[in-house]
């Protein structure tokens, strides 16, 4: 017996149906919502990369930490509204 892959396991689970297709409508705002969120994200990152730099300059490991942690977080949240957006889109 030979062994699956991933996708031939839920192949197998969802009885070989594949996610409905989508309308070209829910495609472009799909697309949208990617360039929107993609903008945001290199925002955060324009806005904290060079705060981190200079705390590093400065030798202030605390506030460069701070700021990293930050910038995850803040790009973490971003990821996770565009991918609860992008279901509801799937969803319409």
């Amino acid at each position: 017996m030979a062994l699956k892959s991933a996708w031939e396991l839920a192949q197998a689970r969802t009885g070989g149906s594949t996610v409905g297709k989508l309308t070209p409508a829910q495609k472009a705002k799909l697309s949208e919502l990617e360039k929107i969120y993609t903008a945001k994200i290199a925002e955060v990152e324009l806005d904290l990369q060079p705060k981190i730099v200079a705390a590093n300059a400065k030798n202030d490991a605390e506030t460069a930490g701070k700021l990293s942690e930050d910038m995850r977080h803040a790009i973490a949240k971003l990821r996770a509204k565009l991918e609860t957006e992008k279901e509801a889109v799937r969803q319409s």
